[in-house]
């Protein structure tokens, strides 16, 4: 299709959880990144989006006919706390279409103005944070990590007012859509049941119809959410990722990332690795991922307890049950994940077991680049194990590992499909958001190149593979408020 067909879906069939809105006229809107192959996957002309016409639709001044932009009401846990109501307030949901896989997606909007859910923020965005989102969700997205898609980045011509003055901007994303655990969080705070049936049942369509042939649907619907976000977090884990803001409104039915606010990867390996400024307790540190998860989905379950049964301990019983699987299926996909990572086939779990027990301790100790390690295995693997061996202090204790490992004979092309040798560097990142301020996006524009590439060694991208330098420091990322 050449340009975007909007339908209302969601304010149609959920209106208590929509209010109609419209984004703030943008003064002087300049696209600053489109995101070809994905228009190009959605069916959508990219040389239309670059008109006026099209620049105009991606932050929002121009609406098709059959859509209406709607802001999006949900509750959710921030840091622990119950906040009834949230929303967006800086963000739009313009409406959903059908791509060409006959998929139905939402486009949605990030920095489009001030919402009835803002409260004090003037829902605006900056143009860096709306950059990281689109350069992180497209490296995840490139890593085969489920994600909401970055489709464009435009400059609205606006400034705004942070610590400093910056020029502002609109993120165009694309997901699965944008239900959370907190919009059942909403629902369930209403006491409307219709309501939080209606949700439920719109969530089964649309993510998981399998639920629907279940003898307990919605008890299936949450079966599925666990399973989904399992293997999401496994994945996350996998590769290093830090979400940073793991609040119940940051965690989606359909298993997708979503909300790339301070989220970074980590460089060297260590389960205490925060990012979040203002994560002063490490609540959402890297190794403490698989513990929120449960605890938000806790909190889902506790949302649908009055579609579970009508006898509460019945309810909970239900509920209690289907989290404990979380566990199970998570350490089951990290696992499996893990012996992949180490080229290690499904044979060779028995032997593998206290390898992957291990590890952790190995590289917390000599204060290891996680990325860089098992990349470098994987030359071990070939038979070069002097990078590997070089990464370590306690020589002696690593090369005991190492022959071990050596044993099982690990393959090393098998390793490389799955290792990325570029991720979305801290160090990089930050360069390339410096420049963009500046006007350049040169540097944003390569480093997009590599990670987008994620497998496959380049010549001339050697420092784009390398840890950051000393001088970097300790790393803060910001929500991007």
């Amino acid at each position: 299709m050449t340009h975007l067909r909007l339908d209302d879906r969601f304010a149609r069939e959920l209106p208590e959880l929509a209010v109609r809105w419209k984004a703030e006229e943008a003064p002087d809107p300049r696209l600053l990144v489109l995101n070809e192959p994905l228009a190009t996957e959605l069916g959508v002309n990219a040389d239309w989006l670059r008109t006026p016409d099209g620049v105009r639709l991606l932050v929002g001044n121009s609406v098709p006919t059959g859509a209406t932009p709607v802001a999006q009401a949900y509750a959710g846990h921030q840091f622990g706390g119950f906040a009834p109501r949230l929303g967006d307030g800086r963000a739009l949901l313009l409406g959903e279409f059908v791509g060409e896989d006959g998929r139905l997606r939402d486009l949605h909007l990030k920095g489009s103005g001030h919402t009835p859910f803002a409260r004090a923020g003037d829902g605006l965005a900056a143009v860096g944070p709306m950059l990281r989102e689109y350069l992180v969700s497209e490296a995840m997205h490139a890593l085969g990590i489920p994600t909401t898609r970055s489709l464009a980045v435009v400059a609205t011509g606006r400034r705004v007012q942070r610590e400093t003055v910056l020029d502002g901007a609109v993120l165009a994303r694309v997901a699965s859509s944008h239900l959370r655990v907190g919009s059942f969080q909403y629902a369930a705070a209403t006491g409307d049941r219709d309501l939080l049936r209606r949700l439920a049942d719109h969530a089964i369509a649309r993510h998981h119809p399998q639920a629907a042939e279940a003898p307990h649907p919605y008890l299936g619907l949450f079966e599925a959410v666990v399973s989904a976000q399992a293997r999401l977090i496994a994945r996350w884990m996998l590769v290093g990722f830090v979400h940073g803001v793991m609040n119940t409104d940051n965690m989606t039915i359909s298993g997708e990332t979503i909300d790339y606010g301070p989220c970074a990867f980590m460089d060297v390996y260590d389960p205490e690795t925060v990012f979040s400024s203002i994560d002063m307790w490490g609540r959402y540190a890297y190794g403490n991922q698989p513990a929120v998860a449960t605890w938000n989905l806790a909190r889902f379950a506790e949302a649908l307890l009055p579609l579970l049964a009508d006898d509460l301990d019945e309810a909970v019983g239900m509920a209690e049950a289907a989290l404990g699987a979380f566990a199970r299926q998570y350490e089951t996909a990290f696992t499996a994940g893990m012996r992949a990572k180490l080229g290690l086939s499904a044979a060779d779990e028995a032997a593998a077991a206290p390898l992957l027990d291990e590890l952790p301790k190995l590289l917390v100790d000599n204060h290891i680049d996680y990325t860089s390690f098992f990349r470098d295995l994987g030359r071990a693997a070939r038979g070069d194990a002097e990078p590997v061996r070089g990464l370590f202090v306690d020589l002696a204790g690593f090369d005991a590992w190492l022959n071990r490992w050596r044993e099982l004979a690990p393959d090393g092309a098998a390793m490389d499909r799955v290792n990325p040798v570029y991720i979305p560097r801290n160090h990089l990142v930050e360069e390339a958001l410096t420049a963009a301020a500046g006007g350049d996006l040169a540097p944003f524009d390569r480093l997009l190149s590599a990670v987008t590439g994620p497998f496959d060694e380049r010549p001339g991208l050697q420092r784009y593979a390398e840890p950051a330098p000393e001088e970097f420091g300790r790393y803060r990322t910001f929500c991007g408020t």
